[in-house]
């Protein structure tokens, strides 16, 4: 398996396979569990996040059972909601980084919108990473150090960023309150 950047390719094909296997009534631990294949590599394909080589793939479609022409056939239906209720966001990342996520698919979307929040000492891990697309987004309150190549800045309340996202970057809460801000996105990979 391919553990590159997210693609929109990768992204198209992880959603095929969590609306087949929705679809056949499997949760992840039970399509695991009936073809060997660990829980945690069928996450990792259904967020877009790993390339799996055919063999990879088939053995976990031979358990939904769909042929390898009928998935590459499969197109699943795009969301069409406007709105949405804050207790309806789909939750992306838990822990002290929450990510909440504007719609509960990004399929067919050139756009993805999160709302952050990072409890206090929270960040985005030491290692800074950078991905296709382009980034930006507004700080509604606490305060946030971001890292964009050698330039470190600290934002709070109103200040905003934006920048390509192949530069690569870290997120990380300072200050004695979390942070939340509002980002978006395109394409719809992070």
């Amino acid at each position: 398996m391919n553990m590159a950047n997210t693609s929109q390719e990768d992204l198209i094909l992880g959603a095929r396979l969590r609306a087949l296997r929705e679809r056949a009534g499997l949760s992840q631990r039970a399509l695991a569990k009936k073809t060997g294949v660990p829980n945690s590599t069928i996450s990792l394909m259904e967020s877009g996040k790993t390339n799996p080589s055919v063999g990879a793939l088939r053995r976990v479609l031979d358990g939904i059972p769909v042929s390898l022409a009928e998935f590459f056939e499969f197109e699943p239906e795009i969301e069409k909601t406007t709105f949405y209720a804050a207790e309806d966001l789909p939750e992306i990342g838990k822990g002290r980084l929450s990510l909440k996520q504007v719609g509960t698919d990004i399929l067919g979307r050139a756009m993805m919108i999160l709302h952050e929040t990072y409890d206090i000492g929270a960040d985005t891990g030491r290692v800074m990473y950078g991905h296709e697309g382009e980034e930006g987004g507004v700080v509604i309150s606490g305060r946030i150090e971001i890292t964009v190549d050698d330039q470190r800045k600290i934002l709070g309340p109103g200040d905003a960023y934006y920048f390509d996202s192949k530069r690569p970057h870290r997120f990380r809460q300072v200050g004695p309150e979390p942070c939340v801000l509002v980002s978006a996105s395109t394409p719809p990979t992070f």
